[in-house]
């Protein structure tokens, strides 16, 4: 039995278009048929998890938020969530730096003042999401679990690095964009915890990925994949490059694997 870890965005769903394909879901239904067991290891909140992915596919479990959320069979069992204290001086000190962000969590998102967003080309990302229902800055202390930023200054985003070195995990997410979560979490902790929960040897594990925030999943994962689409440093360091998540990424994948 493998314990498979698959991302969302470029992985399961193609990001142009959107959608999960049908050999996608036919595969990983074929996997779970066989014993597998199949889990969404993704950046996502369970917000923008919740309603989506899940009508589209059926899994065992999520790791949400880079690690911050598990869920398996449909119960939360692990929740790591920013203190109210922490997190006031996160947003303080985001505001100082005028760094722009989305504030993450499992119930709500928030995002600042429109008129308070220093870029225009992050205007443009959260208007993306404008369908969504956002809460603001001012609510989320205690309530976000993770967040997504951007800045045109590499100078700015070092001295906020330099602030909460000690609090906080970064992941570059190349051209301006940063993904941090509170300290020890990642796709990887939650990789290591769910397999503990299920007594699963990490020598059965498997995760399949694109993205730089995959990089630690597929790292800690005992076999790594690399989508056909992933970003070079993704493919230079997967154990096997599948094809593109629209040209059967995932069924060749667990072909390969020996799974399906």
């Amino acid at each position: 039995m493998k314990l498979i870890f698959f991302d969302i965005d470029g992985t399961l769903i193609d990001e142009k278009k959107k959608e999960m394909s049908l050999s996608t879901k036919r595969a990983v239904e074929k996997a779970r048929e066989n014993g597998h067991v199949c889990v969404v290891n993704t950046g996502r909140t369970w917000k923008l998890v919740n309603g989506v992915i899940t009508q589209l596919a059926e899994f065992d479990g999520y790791i949400l938020g880079c690690g911050t959320m598990v869920r398996l069979y449909d119960k939360t069992i692990l929740r790591e969530t920013f203190s109210p204290e922490l997190a006031v001086r996160i947003i303080e000190s985001l505001r100082k730096h005028k760094i722009d962000a989305v504030l993450e969590g499992g119930e709500n998102n928030f995002h600042d003042a429109w008129d308070k967003i220093h870029t225009p080309l992050f205007v443009d990302f959260m208007k993306r999401f404008r369908e969504k229902k956002f809460g603001s800055f001012e609510e989320a202390p205690g309530q976000f679990d993770k967040f997504y930023a951007y800045t045109e200054s590499q100078k700015e985003m070092d001295a906020f690095r330099a602030e909460f070195e000690q609090e906080l995990e970064f992941v570059d997410r190349e051209q301006g964009f940063y993904e941090m979560m509170p300290k020890g979490f990642s796709k990887a902790s939650g990789m290591r915890f769910l397999a503990g929960q299920l007594q699963i040897p990490m020598e059965d594990t498997v995760a399949i990925g694109d993205s730089n925030n995959d990089i630690s999943m597929l790292e800690c994962a005992h076999v790594s994949i690399a989508m056909g689409n992933a970003s070079p440093a993704v493919k230079a360091m997967a154990d096997y490059v599948t094809t593109d998540v629209d040209k059967d990424g995932i069924a060749n994948a667990l072909k390969w694997l020996g799974v399906v």
